[in-house]
């Protein structure tokens, strides 16, 4: 949800810091040395480089657009939609928040009560998640057991650019580093392939952990460069610009089309309904 990033320079002074050195950080509150290793490597199914895609997260599933990549959410698609994406050899891609509570998950009742901070901004019902606490990770490594189970060839974990808002936990970039990468090498323990979403600050870092990037409004933030690792890599791109008033999607995909080289990109309503414009190779 890029409506939720807040750059560094807006947290207010009474936002706390962390009590770690800059390259430490913090495991359940107390600091320990980052080691970062190298990724867990594994066999996975991702998103071809330049394919259009669709994400689609609320309402009804629309299975019709041939496309052979889908982002559905974890939770809400139906057993029937899956089959039959999966029935159409469709790459699925699995959406989650691995950042932020949101009460209405099955699972919300989880996250101890100190685990849950500020609201994300533009999304009051929904709140950011300490993940430096291993109470936080166990459900995300949960929700990745869900992936698995229901057949998703790779996940999409949103809102990992705690470091980069008002959390209430003061998470440094050490710290988001280092969750971003056990994300990744979590799912890749599980056969599942991964998307870094957004943290464009961190891509060097991240490139080789991940299999793939979504990223949200990079044209209009004037960040796509910050994404050229994964082109480099041949790795694919997801990326979605918004339209406030869908009269004014054609006019964006044809800014859009071709704006990037090595992209996947379309055009969306903010709401990530079926309505969608891709462009084509």
């Amino acid at each position: 949800m890029r409506a939720a990033l807040l750059m560094v320079a807006t947290l207010a002074a009474c936002e706390p810091t962390s009590p770690c050195l800059t390259d430490q950080v913090r495991v359940d509150s107390v600091c320990t040395d980052y080691v970062a290793g190298e990724p867990v490597r594994a066999d996975v199914t991702a998103p071809v480089a330049e394919a259009p895609w669709q994400w689609q997260i609320t309402d009804a599933i629309n299975t019709t657009p041939e496309v052979p990549t889908y982002d559905v959410d974890l939770f809400d698609i139906t057993d029937d939609d899956y089959a039959q994406l999966r029935a159409d050899g469709r790459v699925i891609i699995c959406y989650f928040s691995a950042g932020s509570y949101e009460p209405w998950k099955d699972d919300a009742e989880q996250f101890p009560e100190d685990t849950i901070g500020r609201p994300l901004d533009g999304w009051p019902d929904e709140r950011w998640l300490d993940h430096t606490r291993s109470e936080v990770r166990a459900v995300m490594a949960a929700r990745l057991d869900r992936a698995v189970e229901r057949g998703c060839d790779g996940v999409e974990p949103d809102n990992v650019t705690a470091h980069h808002n008002r959390s209430g936990f003061g998470i440094t970039d050490t710290e988001q580093l280092a969750y971003n990468r056990w994300l990744a090498d979590e799912a890749h323990k599980r056969g599942l392939s991964v998307g870094l979403k957004n943290d464009v600050e961190q891509v060097a870092a991240l490139v080789n952990w991940f299999d793939f990037a979504v990223n949200e409004e990079c044209m209009s933030y004037d960040e796509c460069d910050t994404l050229d690792p994964f082109v480099a890599a041949g790795k694919a791109v997801l990326h979605v610009e918004y339209v406030n008033n869908w009269d004014d999607a054609p006019a964006l995909n044809e800014a859009v089309c071709g704006a990037n080289p090595g992209f996947s990109s379309i055009v969306k309503g903010w709401d990530l309904g079926p309505e969608f414009l891709a462009c084509t190779p």
